[in-house]
């Protein structure tokens, strides 16, 4: 039996999994989170063997969950979620040692295939996200694309820089760089820009 914490802000998507995951395999769904932080909660109240997560939800996201359930449980299991498979957020999630890559679109029996993948020690991309990071042409360096994407929850750049524990003057240069390489006016466009071309 492979234990889960399920956390995604759909409620329906979510609730579908938790019904539907334990009938395709040997899966007991422990608790269900609906943002980033009860993620991070119910992971570390419950330890299962896999958490299952999105990876874009308000507040804390499924890349900041992940940070933080890393430092208190580095042995964590993690199978992430997404409807974009974009190549920096890829290589991030692989970084933080996110295990498994999978499409929200994907069958619940595939994803229960996967968790039982995972949960056996090994790793698993789904091919068309593993291409998408092979065909990465984002000209932004990885702190670029960082500042980026919480700018596109609309911090200032002082919030910024306390979020991403950097100087502002940090943050300004990179928000900089980032503005010229989109070829954009302001922050926000810039970091429009770059979700638009799944630099994100």
């Amino acid at each position: 039996m492979t234990t889960v914490v399920l956390a995604d802000d759909e409620a329906l998507l979510r609730k579908a999994l938790a019904a539907l995951l334990p009938l395709e395999g040997d899966i007991t769904v422990l608790a269900e989170a609906f943002d980033g932080a009860s993620a991070v909660r119910e992971t570390l109240a419950h330890s299962p063997d896999v958490l299952v997560i999105d990876l874009e939800m308000p507040g804390v996201d499924g890349l900041g969950a992940v940070a933080e359930i890393r430092r208190s449980r580095p042995e964590q299991v993690i199978l992430m979620l997404t409807r974009h498979a974009r190549p920096g957020v890829l290589r991030k999630a692989l970084k933080l040692g996110v295990q498994g890559f999978v499409s929200k679109a994907a069958e619940p029996a595939h994803i229960t295939s996967v968790i039982a993948t995972l949960h056996e020690g090994r790793r698993w991309i789904d091919p068309d996200v593993s291409a998408l990071a092979v065909i990465d042409d984002s000209p932004l360096t990885e702190r670029e694309a960082d500042v980026l994407r919480v700018t596109r929850d609309g911090y200032s750049v002082a919030e910024i820089a306390a979020r991403l524990h950097l100087a502002p003057g940090t943050v300004r240069n990179y928000l900089s760089n980032a503005m010229r390489k989109t070829q954009t006016q302001t922050r926000h466009d810039a970091a429009r820009y770059a979700r638009e071309h799944d630099w994100l």
